[in-house]
């Protein structure tokens, strides 16, 4: 995947198992979150540092940022996290000297970022109260409904989500915020996740209809929104869709991202790429990472998303191609003329 750098991290006193996949540096650092895992196999976290530090690469380019790709996992159970365990990640994040700049991700957490940050100051997403930008996934939930009615315009002519039917896979952080969004607009959403528990109290909240994990693909949708983890767009599933358009907040959601972006354009379906539209989270991690955060202006960015994620959807009509790879090469052709001007960081 051309990554300019995988770097393995082993702790035996802490027990830290890590991986921090630098893909490109032209626009700048490479920021992304790190996440943490119980990956079955050393192999699938490499697999999924690899996949992910690539995606943030034009993440961070479609968003406008001068920065570059990166990630990181962290191997084990959540519960494994503990002060020393955190700040000795933080120490290999700092022995990469500012090439890495990390942030929060999946069972990660600002007060995580706080024990990181005692050991490199190459990390963002720190609490408010800390002088940082706080949680940024209120911001990735509006960058993604913003993206959904770019989408909805394309497919149905209008932007306006009043009375789509629209599931929601996942109702984590980001979930959660783009639900609101949703049932404020006057859209009829539906709803699942796999904690039963999550899934019943969102549901109740909101005045959302909760929905089996299983039956999800087989609804009778507009959209399919999915928040959840990635890969959930595949041989199976685009089969069993009957949506006109996939919008949401997950990464990787293709499987295979030439074949099932070529499956989703060969059925009708509007496709807005997941790297696009989820970029309000480093948006904001980025503002707060370059100095001068401020909240509003945030906002401000990550609404352009829409107009970003509608030119994309229209090269891809005007060219007959997946909207994914329509994204990629807008994002490979910013890379491309910002790196004849200066070298990767």
């Amino acid at each position: 995947m051309d990554h300019e750098q995988l770097v393995i991290c082993h702790d035996e006193a802490t027990g830290l198992k890590a991986l921090i996949g630098i893909h490109n540096t032209t626009l700048g650092p490479a920021l992304g979150g790190t996440r943490m895992w119980p990956y079955a196999s050393e192999d699938e976290a490499i697999t999924d540092v690899l996949r992910l530090s690539r995606g943030m690469t034009f993440k961070n380019a479609l968003a406008g940022l001068n920065l570059g790709g990166g990630k990181a996992v962290i191997l084990g159970n959540p519960k494994l996290k503990s002060e020393a365990f955190l700040r000795r990640f933080g120490r290999f994040v700092e022995s990469l000297g500012g090439r890495y700049v990390t942030a929060e991700d999946v069972n990660m957490n600002t007060s995580d970022m706080e024990f990181i940050g005692m050991e490199t100051r190459h990390v963002t997403g720190l609490p408010e109260v800390k002088g940082g930008g706080g949680d940024p996934s209120p911001v990735t939930a509006y960058g993604v409904y913003m993206g959904m009615k770019a989408a909805a315009k394309k497919a149905f002519g209008t932007e306006s989500l009043k009375d789509k039917r629209i599931a929601v896979q996942g109702v984590g952080q980001v979930g959660k915020y783009l639900i609101d969004h949703l049932i404020k607009e006057g859209a009829n959403v539906m709803v699942t996740d796999i904690f039963e528990d999550k899934l019943q109290a969102i549901a109740k909240a909101t005045g959302a209809q909760a929905i089996a994990p299983s039956i999800i693909y087989d609804l009778d949708m507009d959209i399919y929104a999915p928040c959840a983890l990635g890969a959930t767009i595949n041989d199976d599933t685009i089969d069993r869709l009957k949506c006109a358009v996939i919008a949401g907040g997950a990464n990787n959601q293709l499987q295979d991202e030439a074949k099932h972006g070529k499956m989703l354009l060969e059925k009708g379906i509007t496709y807005a790429p997941d790297f696009l539209i989820n970029a309000g989270g480093v948006i904001n991690v980025g503002a707060e990472y370059l100095g001068g955060y401020n909240r509003e202006i945030v906002f401000q960015q990550t609404e352009k998303i829409f107009d970003t994620c509608l030119g994309i959807l229209n090269k891809a009509e005007n060219e007959q191609i997946p909207a994914q790879q329509a994204a990629i090469e807008t994002a490979k052709a910013r890379i491309e003329a910002i790196g004849k001007v200066k070298l990767s960081y």
